[in-house]
């Protein structure tokens, strides 16, 4: 049992409470608190860090997941009982934190849970995927090959997202760079040419000039505005992108944002079906396949569509019917679905389906690099003959002051 610190309202009362709860896991104390007659509003460990360097040092990286779950399927298919299975895994490892939940898990099976009910208990470690197909590999007592195939699909995953974060680091990079340069000119260079041209009478500034010096002035004298600016329009911009509102607008904006939008739609219909395909092929029930795709695509817009999808399929329609037409999906998805349930291989057709929106993700990866790369060379051009013009023209408009004062 842990111990979990609550914040929930009262049905009757409508009051407000703040307490703790022993339960065996937080959706556990969420379940105990809903009979009492409490709604949760935020449920944590208490016994759980919340600092920003504990989760980093404490966290658990997917390589080491894919490793965990290779070597288990490798021992279970060699003929060794689970817990000593785990007990060897748990040996070799040497994240602690993924030592400290294997223990538990192990306990929790000597103590007559199943292998599923023992992981669904550390949600952040194993989602939903991982608990359904350890699931119903335990039913159909094919473990090993479950735990295979949820290694495969977290490599696929994890090296999609990698690509995807590699493609976005040159130009966030190269943003902070001339970032940094712009900021070094406003504070340095642009204060010495108002102080060059503050002593000689008559001198009129060109509007360029004189627009970054009120930048520079701002900068230098009131840069703590700018810091707490950018520090309250950052918390409120986190805190709403996590309502529902703020989810719709940002996943919404993902799909359609230039030049991302498309990289994004692929994604997400990679990540749709190779779970799909993984789950399908390892026996899991159509309608809890989809409910738990819904959760893995990370995208409150498609997760609806999923959703909308699988209330038809409860009525009789095919899937495969149910998506088409649907915005948020493009038409290969559903075609290629239909010939997989024509032909009884819904699997094949799904992980086929995935391969092809993984290539088309390298396709728009490469597309993007090639398009953002001369973008940001023109944006890093202008603010160049900004900066420079707002430096030359004053010495343009000396050299013919000077020119006229001689003449006369």
């Amino acid at each position: 049992m842990q111990t979990y610190t609550y914040t929930a309202r009262e049905a009757s009362s409508g009051k407000r409470i703040k307490s703790e709860i022993e339960a065996e896991s937080e959706k556990g104390a969420a379940k105990l608190l809903q009979e009492r007659g409490i709604t949760p509003i935020e449920i944590t460990d208490k016994g759980a860090s919340h600092s920003p360097l504990d989760k980093i040092l404490k966290r658990i990286p997917t390589k080491d997941r894919i490793i965990f779950s290779r070597q288990l399927s490798t021992l279970i298919n060699a003929g060794l009982p689970i817990v000593q299975s785990l007990q060897t895994v748990s040996d070799q490892t040497a994240n602690k934190k993924l030592k400290e939940v294997v223990s538990k898990v192990i306990a929790d099976i000597e103590g007559g849970s199943s292998f599923a009910a023992a992981l669904e208990k550390h949600p952040k470690v194993f989602n939903k995927v991982y608990v359904s197909l350890i699931a119903a590999g335990e039913t159909s007592g094919t473990l090993d090959v479950a735990l295979e195939r949820l290694a495969g699909q977290q490599e696929k995953d994890a090296e999609i997202i990698s690509k995807v974060r590699g493609a976005m680091i040159y130009p966030a990079i190269v943003m902070l760079v001339m970032l940094a340069v712009i900021v070094f000119m406003l504070t340095t260079v642009i204060p010495q040419v108002q102080n060059l041209y503050d002593g000689l009478p008559g001198i009129k500034l060109p509007i360029l000039t004189r627009i970054l010096i009120a930048c520079s002035r701002f900068i230098v004298h009131d840069w703590w505005v700018v810091v707490v600016v950018m520090a309250v329009i950052g918390v409120f911009t986190t805190r709403w992108a996590r309502t529902i509102t703020g989810k719709r607008v940002t996943d919404q904006l993902k799909m359609t944002m230039w030049p991302v939008g498309p990289l994004f739609v692929k994604l997400y219909m990679a990540r749709f079906s190779r779970t799909g395909s993984t789950l399908v092929g390892s026996g899991v029930p159509l309608l809890q396949m989809l409910n738990i795709t819904a959760e893995a695509v990370n995208n409150v817009l498609i997760s609806d569509s999923i959703h909308a999808a699988s209330e038809k399929v409860k009525g009789g329609k095919a899937l495969s019917d149910s998506l088409a037409g649907d915005p948020h999906f493009p038409d290969l998805v559903p075609n290629m679905i239909h010939i997989g349930e024509q032909s009884g291989a819904l699997e094949t057709m799904l992980g086929k389906c995935a391969d092809y929106y993984e290539k088309e993700v390298d396709t728009a990866i490469k597309n993007i690099s090639t398009l953002v790369e001369p973008v940001l060379m023109i944006v890093m051009g202008l603010v160049a003959f900004m900066i420079v013009a707002a430096v030359l023209l004053p010495i343009y408009g000396l050299t013919g002051h000077i020119g006229v004062n001689g003449f006369h």
